[in-house]
């Protein structure tokens, strides 16, 4: 019997039946969330459906809302006979081997053969019950009432999905070992959300999750037969990324009768086909059907690698497809949202180290690249990018990009090829999704241009990079920034500075954009021979180690059109993950050196200290009259 003042009291509310309840879903995670209450269960390896019964008439539903009690009639009997007048139920749909594990593969045959007695519902959730909607109720009180009223029937069909007290890592360790997909973490105090949820997380064994079919590949000269998948995932803008391939573990009859249900179409349905086989032929498919893959790990350019077929999911919309990653509002605490007001997006592989010397992961690398996002912006806006990619983090190879090549971007923008004939079109972020999308692509620093979109002809800056000899002291490198400053005072530009990031300074001067690029760069070099000969001991105009022993390298060639430097605010891929810092001249004498800011604490400076860098100046006869004399 039900207990009112107790479903009150739990914080249940008296409310009408609901027609229809979305599922909550769970975010895949690296690790085990480190604080909170958590409870784990078995992830099933089976179709997710919620229940309800009314006045003894069941009904069951898909994830996606379809209607599936006339295939289960088995099932819904025994629903019908719960002691209740209103109930929602959630759990999932199985069928178990005769070791009593979960059988994906007979799961599947008994829907195609309609043979359904033998599936067991493991339910793991109570939703409402008589006239009260528990779903503000914390999940901990709610399955207690699950559990006592599931204990009031006897029915092999309908279980309840039992929770674990071990530790959590002993228990996903025995569920490998059971060749389970996984366990299923879900905070104890939290109440039901529809959709989505830090709340609860799934660890899995070896990676297993849906993708959309757009082609099967047959043996050349074959006429039919699958050998294999390939296979898409839908990306936010409604277009098909191929994410690689998968063997069709299927018997010969089962492989003609699913090669039968694809539909073919003359062009591939993905935005970035694979490269054509010469062993294969590859019969393109509408991107209808759903199948689900067991495979290794992802690859740095989004494809899986060691996909085997493990079943078609039917119970699921091919539409709603995506990469499964961590949500970026979990990964930094439950509910927090960083400063620059980005929605929260699906990150993969977050408790990667990127930087070994400071355990610093790619979690913390998106944090940090969102939370400054509003003071990086305006110094990248509308510049085209050099990126410096670092896939196995900053001890592994680095990949050096300039254009989209094959990578399919929501947030970063490409040019318009016009701006640089004869080229890719060029990238530029000028939205914090952007900068998260590059750190989520394992960008670590990003470099531009010495001009702004759409004038590329002519710089709108340029800039001295005061590079040391590595054995030189600190205090020699502040001196040979306040040098070049005074130089450039004298004939009449105004210099700002920041950290490299590294060991040395960058000296960043505006101009109005008049000027060509040759012009600029001449004169960057004249700067640096004159510093040179007038302050020979402690100056070098000339590149390479052997030219700089005991002085500082004052690197113009960055202010080539096509070149590029470190941003500010960019990480540095180095051990420590120094950033690129801009600094006023009155505290130069107190910082202590090129890296003194790094990814952790360089988010502190929230004070933008370069007043007037948007001035536009000129580089006049007179200066560079100056110079020379």
């Amino acid at each position: 019997m039900i207990d009112v003042r107790r479903l009150r009291r739990l914080g249940a509310v008296r409310a009408e039946m609901p027609g229809r309840i979305a599922p909550q879903l769970a975010v895949l995670a690296k690790q085990p969330p480190a604080t909170g209450q958590w409870s784990y269960e078995i992830k099933f390896d089976g179709y997710r459906l919620l229940s309800k019964c009314v006045a003894g008439v069941p009904t069951f539903y898909t994830r996606n809302g379809h209607d599936w009690t006339d295939r289960l009639p088995a099932l819904a009997d025994s629903l019908g006979s719960l002691p209740v007048k209103s109930v929602w139920l959630d759990g999932e749909a199985v069928v178990l081997n005769e070791s009593g594990l979960p059988d994906f593969s007979a799961l599947q045959n008994a829907f195609a053969r309609r043979r359904t007695s033998s599936i067991v519902y493991f339910v793991f959730d109570l939703l409402y019950l008589d006239g009260f909607d528990l779903r503000h109720v914390a999940l901990h009180e709610r399955r207690d009432l699950l559990r006592q009223l599931l204990a009031e029937i006897d029915d092999a069909r309908l279980r309840f999905s039992n929770d674990f007290e071990q530790d959590v890592h002993s228990l996903l360790d025995s569920a490998c070992r059971m060749q389970l997909e996984g366990i299923v973490g879900k905070r104890a105090d939290a109440t039901y959300t529809e959709g989505r949820s830090p709340d609860w997380v799934k660890l899995k064994c070896r990676r297993r999750q849906e993708f959309v079919i757009g082609a099967y590949t047959q043996s050349r000269g074959a006429r039919s037969g699958v050998r294999g998948l390939l296979l898409g995932v839908f990306e936010r803008d409604g277009s098909l990324r191929y994410a690689g391939a998968a063997k069709a573990e299927l018997r010969p009859k089962q492989l003609q009768a699913f090669a039968a249900s694809l539909h073919e179409r003359k062009s591939p349905p993905f935005l970035n086909p694979p490269a054509r086989d010469p062993d294969r032929e590859v019969v393109w498919v509408e991107p209808e059907k759903v199948v689900e893959v067991s495979f290794l790990e992802w690859t740095p350019v989004g494809e899986i690698r060691q996909g085997v077929m493990v079943g078609l999911r039917e119970d699921k919309d091919a539409r709603e497809v995506r990469e499964e990653g961590v949500d970026l509002a979990m990964s930094t605490g439950a509910g927090e949202r960083l400063s620059s007001g980005v929605r929260p997006v699906r990150i993969t592989n977050p408790g990667r180290i990127i930087d070994p010397s400071s355990a610093v992961t790619k979690r913390d690398l998106i944090s940090y690249y969102e939370a400054m996002a509003d003071l990086m912006l305006p110094q990248i806006g509308n510049r085209p990018l050099m990126l410096v990619r670092a896939p196995d983090g900053i001890s592994g190879a680095l990949i050096y990009q300039k254009h989209a090549e094959s990578q399919r971007f929501v947030a970063v923008e490409s040019l318009p090829p016009s701006l640089h004939p004869g080229h890719a079109p060029l990238l530029v972020a000028n939205t914090p999704a952007a900068l998260v999308e590059l750190a989520q692509l394992n960008v670590v620093e990003i470099h531009c241009w010495n001009a702004s979109a759409p004038n590329l002809a002519s710089p709108d800056q340029f800039i001295l990079d005061l590079d040391p000899d590595p054995a030189l002291p600190w205090r020699t490198m502040r001196e040979a920034a306040m040098l070049a400053k005074v130089l450039l005072d004298e004939i009449g530009l105004e210099s700002f500075c920041k950290t490299s990031g590294g060991k040395g300074l960058h000296l960043v001067i505006p101009l109005r954009p008049i000027h060509a690029w040759d012009e600029v760069k001449r004169f960057s070099h004249a700067i640096a021979r004159h510093l040179a000969r007038v302050v020979p001991e402690r100056f070098s105009a000339v590149s390479g180690p052997r030219n700089r022993v005991g002085k500082v390298f004052v690197d113009y060639l960055r202010n080539g059109r096509g070149s590029t430097t470190a941003a500010a605010y960019s990480v540095r891929a180095r051990p420590g993950l120094g950033v690129s810092v801009p600094i006023s001249w009155d505290e130069l004498g107190a910082v202590e050196g090129g890296d003194q800011w790094n990814v952790r604490t360089a988010r502190q400076r929230r004070d933008m200290p370069w007043g007037g860098i948007e001035r536009q100046q000129v580089i006049t006869k007179q200066m560079t009259a100056r110079l020379q004399a």
